[in-house]
């Protein structure tokens, strides 16, 4: 289990964050199958314990736990992100991100290193890949001199912050960067880890879907380049 040698970000005062807390840890701990939890747990390699809740009731529990709540300001979700991440169970975790990916819109640019701080604690794919795309590309999207923290994050020592920077045009379409898309895949392109691989062929791919004669003419000239996995993710349904 990777966690990390990060400081937490401050954690800010939050009514709204006391309120779903005190709703949310006994609704979650009360739902738990501890025969569940450990299929869940090795099916997800050890990254962390789990309580054990299947997704359709586990979204279930926190619409319950969510209901009449007011919308938050980026404090208040900060405060929640931060002290769900800080409690053992993956559960919580999924609860942040659903909450973050709803809400990420109310956040300004200031949020980008609570964002770094959780794709780089306790990270997986299952958390990191919708923090990428729909809360770290949601920032970017609204103020875009994050761009720069993007260029830095792509030659980052930490593989899931190279992961984030290649997904998180993911949901841009036609408004990708395919210039830059194109050159972080290429800056990447010898990494050694699975995930990073794995990560350029999915970020070509969802790219493909809008250009897929720019993604061909790319791997045409670049082919050689990569991992035969990058390949192939990339070229899956547009073909060679």
């Amino acid at each position: 289990m990777t966690v990390t040698g990060a400081t937490p970000p401050h954690v800010p005062r939050s009514a709204l964050a006391d309120t779903v807390l005190a709703r949310l840890t006994p609704a979650y701990a009360a739902a738990g199958d501890p025969g569940r939890a450990v299929t869940m747990r090795d099916y997800m390699k050890d990254v962390a314990p789990f309580l054990g809740i299947p997704t359709p009731a586990r979204r279930a529990l926190s619409r319950t736990v969510l209901a009449g709540t007011p919308r938050p300001d980026e404090a208040d979700c900060t405060a929640i992100a931060l002290r769900c991440w800080a409690l053992p169970e993956r559960e919580y975790h999924y609860f942040a991100v659903d909450y973050l990916r709803r809400h990420a819109a109310r956040c300004g640019s200031g949020f980008l290193p609570v964002t770094r701080y959780l794709v780089t604690t306790v990270p997986w794919w299952d958390t990191v890949d919708l923090l990428a795309a729909h809360v770290v590309g949601t920032l970017v999207t609204a103020d875009p001199e994050l761009t720069a923290d993007m260029d830095a994050w792509i030659t980052d020592g930490d593989l899931w912050a190279v992961r984030t920077a290649l997904l998180h045009q993911l949901a841009w379409k036609e408004r990708t960067d395919a210039e830059r898309l194109f050159g972080y895949c290429l800056l990447q392109s010898g990494h050694p880890d699975f995930f990073v691989r794995k990560a350029i062929g999915w970020a070509l791919r969802a790219y493909a879907r809008t250009d897929p004669g720019a993604v061909r003419a790319f791997l045409a000239r670049e082919r050689g380049r990569f991992a035969p996995l990058s390949v192939r993710e990339a070229l899956k349904n547009i073909g060679a």
